[in-house]
């Protein structure tokens, strides 16, 4: 009590001069840093929200630019102390304002995994939600803002809206809402209309549809929402909002989906990645094959009639030959595996919808490891002129290479482990090796281009007045305000979006 009396005595007698310290307080505006800091948006303004426990948590959306993740990656917080820091801070490194990356103009801050995810699946045409649901979900994201409930998809027996008309909210919520959303884009899925059909008549629902704020057709995935691409829905409300809009509208998005998911439920085991007996013997028939073609080639060889392609000799020919034929076996025993999962698979819908994953990922772990490579060639004899001592001397066979023909699922055997390795090992040499490669070059280059600046006549300058460039980029275009990839307006879009706005309507 005593402690406490002394301090309102102190806080009763301060004067003009005196420095009062304090603890963070919400909504103070802080520089969070991630190392290595290779590019601007390394660090960037963010406002504080002071939660219990010793860690740093921030939305998953701007873990890219940071290159963070939440396996153990330790971030620093710097506060600024004056009000000028702070509006320097707010204006030039806040996150809104730091959307998209200056390299490409394409965004950098967008939605990730789960978030991905949840959007593919809720976009899905099957579907559907009663009043309480739609009311529920919305709620998640909106925070207390007025909704306007669409009219419902289905009226009779009952009424249900769509996933589709939920996400549509999230970008115009109501009536008075003055945002307005039209463009149109390719998702991952998108596979062709078929003949003359429309684009929006892809038998996936892959061609993604927004007709004023309205999501009419097409999945929400990767290419839609996730960063990389400017037919994106948060560069479309940045380019013709404010990065205020594009912001909110991510944060509503990223609420929603942790939300949904968590209660819809989404997991992985290891039945989703065990192969049917259809499977089985398609992949033993097309190893079977590929090591057919590999003997042929050593026969070849062995005969003398191989012909050796321009620039390599008959061993270099052969090597690249087999190469290529164990790489198929791979791509084809993916693509039988993608065909026989069923649609509801969980990580089918990931590598679908572009939030973690691929083709390859799936076929490696239900079908085949395939092919190991050293330095893009099959594994190099060692002693003795043989890759392990396992084989015999000269062995050429697949299996002696470096081929593995089991899957993740049903277990490497000894020599294919040893063989995994070796690949393994090649990719942490080259990441130890390539870190301090390129550390060591952007050293050099902002050495050399730190005294670089653009100056008000257009022309770049270093510090001691010599010019270097007439105009910047000799174009005097910012990539990160070019609206598509080639030219600063992009005309289709403005034409669509007028035409949306505007419809024309015969007198």
């Amino acid at each position: 009590m005593k402690v406490m009396r002394d301090l309102e005595t102190l806080a009763n007698n301060l004067e003009v001069g005196d420095i009062v310290e304090r603890h963070l307080m919400d909504d103070d505006l802080c520089l969070f840093n991630r190392q290595p800091s290779l590019h601007r948006m390394s660090i960037m303004c963010h406002r504080a929200k002071i939660k219990p426990w010793r860690t740093f948590r921030f939305n998953e959306c701007v873990c890219a630019p940071y290159n963070a993740d939440f396996d153990g990656d330790e971030m620093n917080l710097h506060v600024p102390q004056t009000e000028e820091a702070k509006a320097e801070a707010s204006i030039l490194m806040g996150v809104k304002r730091n959307l998209i990356t200056p390299c490409n103009g394409n965004p950098l801050v967008a939605a990730t995994q789960d978030f991905l995810t949840a959007s593919f699946l809720l976009s899905n045409k099957d579907r559907f939600y009663d009043r309480g649901s739609v009311a529920n979900i919305v709620t998640w994201a909106v925070e207390g803002a007025y909704v306007d409930l669409p009219k419902p998809a289905i009226l009779k027996p009952m009424e249900l809206w769509t996933g589709k008309q939920i996400l549509s909210l999230l970008i115009k919520e109501s009536r008075v809402s003055e945002v307005i959303v039209n463009f149109e884009t390719a998702g991952k899925t998108y596979s062709g209309s078929g003949g003359f059909s429309p684009k929006h008549m892809c038998p996936m629902d892959g061609w993604v549809v927004v007709r004023n704020s309205e999501l009419l057709c097409g999945t929400f995935d990767k290419k839609s929402l996730g960063n990389g691409t400017k037919d994106n829905l948060f560069h479309v409300l940045l380019r013709d909002f404010s990065p205020e809009v594009a912001a909110s509208r991510m944060c509503r998005l990223s609420k929603l989906c942790g939300r949904w998911l968590g209660s819809h439920g989404f997991s992985i085991g290891v039945t989703d990645v065990w192969p049917s007996d259809s499977l089985v013997k398609e992949k033993e028939s097309l190893v079977e094959s590929g090591y057919s073609e590999c003997e042929a080639f050593v026969r070849q060889l062995e005969d003398g009639t191989i012909l050796p392609q321009p620039g390599f000799t008959k061993e270099q020919t052969l090597e690249a030959k087999m190469n290529g034929a164990l790489s198929k076996v791979r791509e084809k025993a993916g693509s039988a595996c993608m065909s026989a999962l069923h649609f509801l698979n969980a990580p089918l819908i990931m590598a679908k919808c572009g939030s973690k994953g691929g083709v390859l990922n799936i076929s490696q772990m239900a079908a085949c490891v395939g092919q190991q490579t050293i330095m893009g060639s099959r594994i190099p004899n060692g002693f003795i002129d043989r890759t392990l001592p396992h084989f015999l001397v000269h062995e050429r066979t697949p299996a002696a290479k470096g081929f593995v023909k089991n899957s993740f699922f049903s277990g490497l055997t000894p020599t294919e482990f040893f063989f995994h390795t070796m690949a393994g090992r090649e990719g942490l040499v080259d990441t130890a090796v390539k870190t301090a490669d390129t550390g060591y070059m952007q050293r050099r280059l902002m050495k050399a281009l730190e005294d670089m600046t653009v100056n008000y006549d257009t022309t770049v300058r270093n510090s001691e007045g010599i010019v270097m460039q007439l105009t910047y980029g000799d174009d005097g275009l910012d990539p990160a305000n070019m609206e598509s990839n080639n030219t600063p307006v992009s005309f289709s879009h403005v034409l669509a979006h007028s035409l949306a706005c505007h419809p024309w309507r015969p007198r």
